[in-house]
């Protein structure tokens, strides 16, 4: 059999059209494979495929043949990821604010290529990306990898913040000022990636939404704050900040009825303590960073939570309370 011009691409060509036309629902023949080759230009008789279909096995590659009828059908049995692991990252990447539409959707593109082209449907009608509130900082992506790289290198970091003005425009902070800051690592909370980091001048802790820092460089400079580092568990940081908003570090005790069991769960882990207080609530006591963020929290659960001390903290509620009241009075 003369041989064709792409004969050095065969073993690719053959992994590719394998992966891309074949799963577990989905076979090709023997002749099949020719044919595709051929579309290639490239030509191969039954032997040398059957020693091809091996070699892929070398690759991590796993062809299974199977009889049927007078043919056998081949297909791929194993893949680095399963559709449902496939399908878990695309909903991660869909759901996550910080990621832009347009880089969520090239993302899940490349997810498709792991899948054969019928899998890769069954991604596709996973997408509903528009409509939904991305983040508008198309450079998050690498601002990210600088973050990482700056932690892998023990340097700083410098960047320019923004907020957004009423006008929709980005307004830099504090008139465009370089923040100066060490990174020691990264936090996803309330849909949102924040840099955790030491600020040298204030001589503490400070994190800042990652979307929203423009213009990041690693510095030369060595990172600071180790000795604030060694001792903070970052996810429990993280646990104890709402909506990562910082504030005193306290005690907090809470009567909570019994029907919020799981709201208390849900936020500070299973091996919170939770003790009877009578048939319908039970008391909790949790540390938190006392923050209006914090106090909106127990709002939101109504009647079901209440502070039962510290009193500095139940005063901080009740200021709360009555700050609203003034505010809403006016109405």
């Amino acid at each position: 059999m003369p041989r064709g011009t792409n004969q050095k691409f065969k073993l690719y060509r053959l992994a590719q059209i394998m992966l891309e036309k074949t799963d577990d629902d989905h076979y090709i023949t023997m002749p099949e494979i020719i044919s595709a080759l051929g579309e290639y230009e490239i030509t191969a008789d039954r032997k040398s495929i059957y020693n091809d279909l091996r070699d892929l096995e070398m690759l991590g590659i796993e062809v299974e043949g199977e009889p049927v009828g007078n043919r056998y059908h081949y297909h791929v049995v194993s893949r680095p990821f399963e559709l449902p692991e496939l399908k878990l990252l695309v909903d991660a990447i869909q759901s996550s604010k910080f990621i832009t539409e347009r880089k969520t959707n090239a993302l899940i593109k490349k997810l498709e290529q792991l899948v054969s082209k019928y899998e890769a449907m069954k991604l596709q009608r996973q997408v509903y990306v528009s409509g939904r509130i991305k983040t508008m900082n198309e450079s998050i992506y690498y601002t990210v990898d600088t973050i990482h790289n700056a932690i892998s290198e023990n340097k700083k970091i410098r960047f320019q913040y923004f907020q957004w003005n009423v006008k929709k425009e980005m307004e830099l902070r504090h008139k465009g000022a370089w923040y100066h800051i060490s990174p020691w690592g990264l936090s996803w909370d309330d849909e949102n990636y924040y840099l955790v980091g030491h600020d040298s001048d204030a001589g503490q802790i400070k994190h800042y939404r990652v979307d929203k820092m423009l213009h990041i460089q690693m510095s030369d400079e060595q990172r600071e704050g180790k000795a604030h580092f060694k001792k903070l568990d970052m996810a429990d940081y993280a646990k104890k900040s709402f909506g990562m908003f910082g504030g005193k570090e306290q005690e907090v005790k809470l009567q909570v009825e019994n029907n919020l069991a799981g709201v208390i769960i849900d936020r500070f882990g299973k091996d919170v303590m939770m003790i009877p207080e009578d048939e319908n609530h039970f008391t909790v006591i949790v540390d938190v960073h006392v923050s209006n963020q914090f106090l909106g929290w127990i709002f939101s659960l109504g009647e079901g939570v209440t502070i039962v001390s510290p009193d500095e903290v139940v005063e901080q509620m009740k200021k709360e309370i009555n700050r609203l009241i003034r505010q809403y009075e006016r109405i």
